[in-house]
């Protein structure tokens, strides 16, 4: 199955790849619901996804013996999501910055687990995010055990912190959170032992 996964995304990427060379590496495909919608890309990494996607849209098909219309496709993701899944506008997000550091499991994990997403809204409508049938996709189509929420390194994407205290040590406050606390709108306490968070180490 892997292997066939393969060849498909070989297949794929070859005619991207042809495709680009022939409309001066503009990938928008215009109105046909058959293939992926793009804005104009260029970078090998996001070609290489680009790929993936219809490679795992070829494999849906030949699975569920059915064509689904093809998402745009976006690389405008910020933060520390991976991808996310539009389901009205038929759209995936992903996000650059963590797709260039974790190639492998953009390609392996995070692809399909948001096309699944869009996959269960055209077979079954408005479901649960990751219910029974998103999770029957994710391992019958692709053979996948399904994952709610990733474990990326997102130390890059993340804004930044500030070191407050408690009893239990340390805790890492967002930007939003201190702020919060230096204009006197909020405390924030622990979980584990109930004190209140402070900006200086008390021991």
């Amino acid at each position: 199955m892997f292997k066939n996964i393969f060849n498909l995304t070989q297949r794929a990427h070859q005619a991207l790849t042809q495709e680009v060379h022939e409309k001066g590496s503009s990938l928008s495909t215009g109105p046909c619901p058959h293939q992926t919608q793009n804005t104009t890309v260029s970078n090998p990494l996001q070609l290489q996804i680009l790929a993936k996607v219809e490679a795992d849209y070829l494999l849906a098909e030949q699975h569920f013996k059915r064509q689904f219309p093809r998402p745009n496709v976006h690389f405008s993701l910020r933060g520390k999501s991976a991808g996310t899944a539009h389901l009205q506008t038929n759209k995936l997000r992903f996000n650059p910055v963590l797709l260039a550091e974790n190639h492998d499991i953009f390609i392996n994990e995070v692809v399909p687990h948001e096309i699944s997403h869009l996959l269960c809204f055209h077979l079954f409508g408005k479901v649960k995010p990751h219910g029974k049938e998103w999770q029957s996709v994710m391992l019958t189509t692709f053979k996948i055990t399904p994952k709610t929420t990733h474990q990326l390194n997102t130390q890059s994407v993340s804004g930044q912190q500030f070191e407050y205290f408690c009893g239990c040590g340390s805790i890492n406050l967002t930007i939003r959170r201190h702020n919060r606390i230096v204009r006197g709108q909020t405390q924030y306490r622990c979980r584990r032992c109930q004190q209140t968070l402070t900006s200086f180490n008390p021991k």
